[in-house]
């Protein structure tokens, strides 16, 4: 399959995901001021747990598929969990929260599907599934997180330095769009089903709903 054929159904995931998307509750919520705190705690104590769990999904993903370009992609992706931890610990701080506390934070079962989902895909899945749900998903999830830097910096007093864990998922690191396209392009070469790739986007985007609704259980309605 070439790589137009791979954008396709990029493109054909993106148009089945923005049909299945919902409000934002707990978004919302925050760029109003109205978030209890104790939640901006949930916050940074599921995110503490999603992202040592994805970095540990990603390495086994390069460890699966090490040719090129599908190894050096999720590696790259690994290391950019790892950094994304510290600038989470930061934020974990300005809450007056310790590393230790995040740890001990009892984790809410449907806010953890997506990381275990990830999980799931690492080791049974195919590189163009993974490859084609981070893409598809990227642009709603990093758009959330500029939402929720900005709210944070709005409404509840944060500095840059205590939002950067969100701000560096606001953006779509440079070349990772083709990137993916050519990890994809290769799988679907090889054999991957287009459907099951497709499904894979699908899931991902309404585990990632979960964490988000989780995270506004028993909140107000608007």
């Amino acid at each position: 399959m070439t790589r137009h054929s791979a954008a396709e159904l990029v493109g054909r995931a993106r148009r089945e995901l923005a049909d299945a998307t919902v409000p934002n509750r707990f978004v919302e919520t925050l760029e109003t001021g109205g978030m209890p705190r104790e939640r901006l705690f949930w916050l940074a104590g599921e995110e503490y747990r999603i992202v040592r769990s994805d970095r540990r999904s990603f390495a086994l993903l390069a460890a699966r598929f090490p040719e090129a370009p599908t190894g050096e992609m999720f590696l790259g992706l690994a290391q950019a969990e790892g950094h994304a931890l510290t600038l989470l610990t930061q934020f974990a701080t300005a809450l007056g929260e310790s590393e230790k506390n995040l740890s001990a934070y009892e984790p809410k079962p449907f806010a953890q599907a997506y990381p275990a989902y990830l999980a799931q895909r690492a080791a049974f899945g195919t590189a163009s599934e993974v490859a084609l749900a981070m893409l598809a998903n990227l642009e709603e999830w990093g758009a959330y997180c500029s939402r929720t830097a900005r709210a944070l910096h709005a409404q509840y007093g944060f500095d840059e330095q205590d939002v950067a864990f969100f701000m560096f998922f606001a953006e779509t690191p440079p070349g990772f769009e083709k990137q993916a396209l050519d990890v994809i392009a290769a799988g679907l070469d090889a054999g991957d089903d287009p459907e099951d790739t497709v499904r894979a986007a699908r899931l991902l985007h309404a585990y990632e709903t979960s964490f988000w609704e989780a995270l506004s259980e028993g909140l107000p309605l608007p």
